[in-house]
């Protein structure tokens, strides 16, 4: 929803028209669409440095506190996207959106240290992929709520530039209740944890049954790769990455007139 998100409510201005959405020419549309790809680009940034930055950040405060931050910073961004619309503040709008999409990489970063934390890390992996379930469903009913909303207000004849206001409260209403929830959890008590004989257990029924249980280094014998592969498999994906960050920040800057 990030292209039409822009498009509309920033309409000719991303071109330096003082025409809305809806009074655009086919070539205007065109023209901001094109910026619109820009912002896609740029929030795609964010969410890969999200991923980095905000478990970093997880690690010296904790998931708990992290998981506070995102949910009161969130609030008060996506409260504050309609303040920056109506003001026609592009800068803070896009920097808006580009923080709280780094939160939702911060968050997908964070959520299996977190599991850990509360759980142990012996089935970690399990409870990650029942959480994963979860994140999925929202990741449909979330863009679902915003379009539907979107659509209704459109056949009420709200303009283009103010579908999204009662949105925006609305996901910053959600985040509320996130908030609540994230106060109420709590670590798994230590009774519900395994014993060390049960885990020697369930390791001997591994073993057993050819599953191995003991880590091993990248290559499955315990021993590091050589520098030399490495190397070469950080090239491999830091090269077209920084490709990717470059022509996607080239991009951007169209938004903002930079080139």
């Amino acid at each position: 929803m990030a292209s039409p998100l822009l498009q509309e409510v920033f309409g000719g201005r991303l071109i330096g028209v003082n025409e809305p959405f809806e009074r655009l020419t086919q070539a205007q549309h065109a023209a901001i669409a094109t910026l619109a790809a820009g912002f896609t680009g740029l929030i795609s940034l964010f969410n890969i440095a999200g991923r980095f930055c905000w478990a970093s950040f997880s690690d010296y405060i904790g998931r708990k506190p992290t998981y506070m931050v995102f949910l009161l910073l969130g609030i008060a961004l996506y409260s504050s996207i309609p303040w920056t619309a109506a003001t026609g503040n592009l800068a803070l709008f896009v920097g808006f959106i580009c923080i709280i999409i780094s939160m939702y990489g911060g968050g997908f970063a964070t959520v299996p240290a977190y599991l850990a934390d509360l759980f142990g890390t012996r089935m970690v992996g399990a409870i990650h992929g029942r959480l994963l379930t979860a994140w999925s469903a929202a990741g449909i009913f979330g863009p679902v709520i915003v379009n539907y909303i979107r659509e209704y207000q459109l056949s009420h004849g709200v303009p283009h530039a103010q579908v999204y206001t009662i949105t925006m409260y609305i996901l910053a209403g959600i985040l509320v209740i996130g908030l609540i929830c994230n106060i109420l959890v709590r670590p798994v008590a230590d009774k519900y944890f395994m014993t060390p004989q049960q885990e020697a257990e369930l390791d001997a029924a591994g073993t057993r049954a050819g599953v191995a249980t003991a880590p091993a280094g990248p290559r499955g014998d315990g021993a590091p790769s050589p520098a030399w592969m490495v190397t070469a498999a950080w090239l491999g994906v830091g090269i077209p990455i920084a490709i990717g960050v470059w022509v996607t920040l080239r991009e951007a800057a169209k938004l903002f007139g930079l080139t």
